[in-house]
């Protein structure tokens, strides 16, 4: 393999996919998020920007500890041009009704790089809202705030753009407090994001902050509101957890290499819905997997994979624009092909989420994946764990 800059892979299902943004509300209580749906073909040709603004190259290289003005360099050189496999405002395909997947983004993160992920779901005919997190662990994210300055003046625009960057903790600060107030805002900004959807669904109007031309009224009717589901990566797959906890409209979660720091064990009960986790092979460690089998039950379904040769960074988009020596250093490809490992994590989600969604599909062709079984999975965890008294009855 050369260093040839790859594409963010196509979906692989039957839908064409269209792609949309959405901010409600002024200020930080609002929703964020991107929509990935299955369109009408020929009513786009636009491609999707996959990181819309230099801005989140300055909240990346915060994140990652490097100058704003040589990241902004480096990004724009590397992937300013970067689109994704989707066509931007298409109209979304009538006539039918979709399952929602609300997915949430990891630290550092922000809504546009799971697209591979978020287009591979909806190609398969789901909806799938990428919400954008404002709790200060993405790498960046903005909002609208009323410029009372300017609404004096009588200008037409009286919105001022407010950025909200990573926030690094200070050596003294309580590291598990921030990062569990941060895990409970996140999951209010899914069930948020749920409820807009439902909104969009029941013919409600929806006010779009953003200038776009989307048509929302044509989401009527296009949800199916008993099939609902909720997925996250590392910090986002707390969040789904903990999202599952609150609301029971969500009927199952999966979870992508999870980082259960952010949970408290009273939660875990309260969480009686089928879980996914999907594991790299090089991300987890021994208490992690303990706090994760805290979840186990007697009467819930709990399956666990891993994906040999995959890493922590294997999930989101950086992985398939890396280049493999980069993509090695930086430790954002594993020793598996990154299409490959992609494809395993979303075949085994598809399957899961027919199952548990009760979907009349053909994803059931991938259940093998649930048992651990078949080429580069295993079943659980490669982690070394100490042995562990039977799960309770709960």
């Amino acid at each position: 393999m050369g260093n040839k800059i790859q594409r963010i892979p196509e979906g692989k299902g039957p839908y064409s996919v269209g792609c949309t943004d959405l901010m409600t509300g002024h200020g930080i209580q609002g929703s964020f998020l991107r929509l990935y749906y299955p369109s009408q073909t020929g009513t786009s040709t636009e491609e999707t920007t996959w990181i819309p603004t230099k801005e989140y190259y300055h909240g990346l290289s915060d994140f990652l500890n490097i100058f704003r003005t040589l990241g902004e360099f480096f990004f724009t050189y590397y992937v300013g041009s970067v689109t994704c496999p989707a066509k931007w405002n298409a109209t979304v395909k009538p006539g039918e009704r979709y399952p929602l997947i609300i997915f949430s983004h990891g630290l550092g993160a922000f809504r546009t790089i799971y697209s591979a992920v978020c287009i591979e779901m909806a190609s398969r005919g789901f909806v799938v809202a990428a919400v954008e997190h404002r709790d200060q662990s993405s790498a960046a994210t903005y909002y609208y705030k009323e410029n009372p300055a300017l609404e004096v003046k009588g200008q037409a625009s009286a919105l001022h753009t407010e950025w909200i960057y990573y926030r690094k903790l200070k050596a003294d600060e309580d590291d598990a407090s921030v990062r569990r107030q941060q895990v409970h805002q996140r999951a209010d900004e899914c069930i948020r994001a749920l409820d807009l959807m439902l909104d969009a669904n029941s013919g409600k109007q929806i006010v779009n902050m953003l200038p776009l031309n989307f048509n929302w009224t044509l989401l009527k009717d296009c949800i199916d509101i008993q099939r609902i589901a909720v997925m996250g990566h590392s910090f986002g797959a707390a969040t789904a957890i903990k999202t599952l906890s609150n609301d029971v409209r969500f009927k199952c979660g999966i979870a992508l290499d999870a980082w259960m720091y952010p949970l408290c064990d009273d939660i875990y009960p309260r969480v009686h819905q089928p879980l996914l986790f999907i594991n790299s092979e090089k991300f987890q460690w021994a208490l992690n997997i303990l706090e994760i089998q805290k979840l186990n039950s007697m009467d819930r379904e709990r399956k666990m994979i891993t994906i040999k040769g995959s890493v922590h960074q294997s999930f989101p988009d950086f992985t398939f624009l890396a280049g493999n020596l980069v993509g090695k250093i930086f430790r954002l490809q594993g020793e598996i092909d990154p299409n490959i490992a992609i494809d395993i994590s979303n075949k085994a989600s598809l399957a899961f989420l027919q199952k548990h969604l009760g979907l009349k599909k053909d994803f059931d062709e991938w259940d093998h994946l649930l048992d651990g079984r078949g080429l580069n999975v295993i079943p659980g965890t490669n982690i070394d764990l100490p042995p562990m008294p039977p799960p309770s009855k709960h």
